[in-house]
């Protein structure tokens, strides 16, 4: 090849060009393919159940506690295992409906699992040097939850539980803080929280359990709520004007015949059996025929209205657990509207909700939003996220709630609720007892709602409470024999000082 004027020769230099732009290209292309790789697919990979990476450094450090009280129930302890730390919990049994589990195995739930990236410490808002920690892999100590949970009321619930099937929940009326929230049978989540084989047995077993101790019956469960829900319908009927004077006559007939049909709403008390029975005295004995009837008058929309006010059919209820949605048909024929009036047909509802309802009435009709976290907190102490009070909706006047909270007072007085009484305090409540199974053969729920304050205070009450017994052996299933005295207890735990 003839050298040009500069003495190179032209081949020579086409082909170093080329191979130049060759270079270059694999340089773009590798580029390009560490972009997707790193940027584009990263959270793939870092999802990818074959990935232990990410598991090794999530347990590669003690796990923020979460608090009851001020005082941790949680905890962490080194392994000497692949992973260096698991979960431990403090009397887990009696907080697992609050703090759900964490486990290496299974994952978490409840507050475990809401929280997890501040518990984990891989919430950004816990990074003081975001991009030095990304460089040098640098992973902040867990942060900590802070409950709103009620020590000596959640122990109350869970001895006056005593293991039966069932669920409490008691909320600040004035704020929404959960106070209670506890579930039976209930289970340790600690006995899971690593990965060995008596950690995989454990979860065998309680997964086989048929009395479900992972259900989380107090958040994740709804039940016909009986004649619970007639404190709904006296509030739709008084809010409506059905009803101005809760001590007169009403319009209801007796027997009072489901309409469109030839079917007699029937109560549990020959005392029931009287045409125009007040208000008072039809809650005060739980009269299923009048409170049907009201429920009617009021009239579909109104009835779904005011049900949705106090947290029904509300599918996004979070605190910030997700709890599940308890349900008010909005759409009926007039008999199964009488029905759904006395807490029966579809009606169904979560013990949070008719914690709320009872909460609604104590705070002159306001709900507040329930929340089951007070704040987030740096392992320093210092504030994350403060969790403020918020309303959830108004339910009705304030001179409204007045009437219902007598109608309540009258329960616990002079009716069914009289094992809920405490002495020196203003109690108000209401019974349920809730038909279920095939022909209504099966076991009963017995329910209680209620709420209570010291005698004379004109303050907001400063606890109200849902209790739901779903399984019992006992020969009297009654709200007021069975859920009553578990609602007293708590009642009584928030009021001593």
């Amino acid at each position: 090849m003839t050298p040009d004027a500069s003495g190179r020769r032209p081949g020579i230099r086409i082909t170093a060009r080329r191979a130049g732009t060759f270079c270059l290209l694999l340089v773009v292309l590798l580029a390009a393919q560490a972009t997707r790789v790193q940027y584009f697919q990263a959270k793939g990979y870092n999802d990818n159940t074959a990935n232990q990476r990410k598991a090794i450094l999530r347990y590669g450090q003690p796990r923020g506690p979460i608090l009851v009280g001020g005082q941790p129930v949680t905890g962490s302890v080194a392994t000497g295992g692949r992973y260096d730390y698991k979960r431990t919990y403090t009397d887990g049994p009696t907080y697992a409906a609050v703090t759900g589990f964490s486990s290496q195995l299974y994952g978490n739930t409840q507050l475990e699992g809401t929280e997890d990236a501040l518990l984990s410490g891989t919430d950004d808002r816990l990074d003081g040097w975001a991009v030095w920690n990304a460089i040098t892999r640098h992973q902040n100590p867990g942060g900590a939850v802070h409950t709103t949970i009620d020590p000596a009321a959640q122990r109350a619930a869970m001895a006056g539980l005593d293991g039966q099937k069932g669920a409490v929940a008691a909320i600040e009326p004035a704020t929404g803080r959960i106070l209670a929230l506890a579930s039976t049978p209930s289970y340790d989540p600690g006995s899971f929280a690593g990965s060995s084989s008596a950690d995989q047995q454990a979860w065998t077993e309680l997964q086989s359990d048929s009395d479900q101790p992972m259900l989380n019956r107090a958040l994740r469960q709804t039940y016909p709520p009986g004649s619970t829900f007639k404190v709904v319908t006296a509030a739709a009927a008084l809010s409506a004007g059905v009803v101005t004077d809760i001590n007169a006559p009403t319009t209801a007939s007796h027997p009072y015949v489901l309409p469109g049909t030839t079917t007699p709403l029937v109560n549990d008390t020959g005392s029931c059996d009287v045409a125009g029975l007040d208000l008072a005295t039809a809650m005060a004995l739980s009269c299923n025929s009048v409170l049907g009837y009201l429920g009617v008058q009021t009239g579909l929309n109104r009835m779904v209205a005011v049900a949705q006010d106090f947290g029904f059919n509300d599918p996004r209820l979070d605190i910030p657990v997700r709890a599940a949605r308890s349900n008010f048909d909005t759409a009926m024929d007039r008999s199964q509207l009488a029905l759904s009036s006395i807490g029966q047909f579809d009606t169904a509802a979560t013990p949070l909700v008719m914690a709320m309802v009872a909460a609604g009435v104590a705070d002159n009709g306001t709900v507040m939003y329930p929340q089951l976290v007070d704040k987030l907190t740096q392992s320093d102490g210092s504030t994350v996220q403060l969790m403020r009070p918020r309303p959830y909706r108004q339910a009705m006047s304030p001179a409204v709630a007045g009437q219902v909270q007598q109608l309540m007072t009258d329960v616990v007085t002079n009716g069914t609720g009289g094992p809920a009484a405490i002495p020196g305090a203003t109690v108000g409540g209401k019974t349920g007892t809730a038909q279920h199974g095939v022909r209504n053969s099966a076991v009963p729920y017995a329910w209680f709602i209620s709420w209570a304050k010291p005698s004379g205070s004109s303050d907001v009450p400063p606890v109200a409470v849902a209790v739901v017994i779903a399984d019992s052996t006992a020969t009297d299933v009654t709200g007021g024999s069975l859920a009553a005295p578990i609602a007293k207890a708590v009642m009584q735990a928030v009021l001593s000082p």
